[in-house]
């Protein structure tokens, strides 16, 4: 019972502090996005086991260089042309593996070029949802806070119902506490809520909102399953000890994270 209320009562005061940086303007979100990307970076090292110091801070300063650059661009702050830069920093990892006498190349692509495409890339591509030529109606701080609020929702009731319910594993090898009844209770809360956000909303219709609630299901969980295989290899419970009862920022954000991209492209397709 005290788990469960540390893991309440935390989640709460995250899912506060998000929806007002996600509200208040794109820059308070922007902030709340490098943080995540610095601290996520972090774990990601520790899953990873990059335990040279040098190595970390390399990781670090690659990481948050691009998502920096691509964050003012995403902002209009500088011009579009500046997002080209990213190109030789893309390179870095290359030359550090290159310079590295502790770290193999494989060793070094897997732990930057990771911590780009879940954690940068996603982020990045969040900022985007703001932008009204992209989205129009759409764009937006309520398009991002949707987005959180659609995989909460699986989160939670996938959580509660394997909970309740929960009898057969859905991937055992990796997690063996998710539960295929738990994975189909939470697809059946998204539609749901999905269903009654498109019905009050008039800039959504139910079919564009149906294809999001699938989506954040199905990638949530596989971004859930991936950060979870991460964790088995490097033989930890949790990728941090951050948020109280929750782990680390990887084990609050890894379904946003792998799912962002998926949405963003559903949503520009349409």
């Amino acid at each position: 019972m005290k788990e469960l209320l540390v893991r309440s009562v935390s989640g709460l005061l995250l899912c506060i502090v998000i929806l007002a940086c996600v509200l208040v303007s794109p820059y308070t979100c922007a902030v709340l996005l490098l943080f995540i990307v610095a601290v996520g970076t972090f774990e990601m090292s520790r899953l990873l086991q990059m335990d040279s110091t040098a190595g970390i801070a390399i990781g670090e300063a690659f990481a948050l260089c691009t998502f920096g650059l691509a964050a003012l661009v995403a902002l209009q702050a500088v011009a579009q042309r500046w997002l080209f830069l990213e190109l030789p920093l893309l390179m870095a990892p290359f030359l550090f593996a290159l310079f590295s006498k502790k770290h193999d190349a494989k060793h070094v692509f897997t732990y930057m070029y990771a911590s780009f495409a879940f954690l940068v890339l996603p982020s990045m591509l969040m900022l985007l949802m703001y932008r009204e030529e992209l989205f129009g109606s759409l764009a937006g701080s309520g398009l991002v806070v949707m987005v959180f609020c659609l995989l909460w929702v699986n989160d939670v009731f996938a959580y509660l119902t394997g909970k309740l319910l929960g009898k057969h594993k859905l991937f055992s090898r990796i997690s063996p506490g998710k539960t295929i009844e738990g994975s189909i209770g939470g697809l059946v809360f998204t539609v749901a809520a999905m269903m009654l956000f498109s019905h009050y909303s008039a800039w959504l219709s139910i079919y564009v909102g149906m294809g999001l609630a699938a989506i954040a299901v199905v990638f949530g969980t596989l971004g859930d399953l991936c950060e979870s295989m991460l964790k088995r290899q490097a033989g930890v419970k949790d990728s941090g000890k951050l948020i109280p009862g929750h782990g680390g920022i990887l084990d609050r954000f890894d379904s946003v994270m792998f799912s962002v991209p998926f949405i963003f492209v559903y949503l520009l397709l349409l």
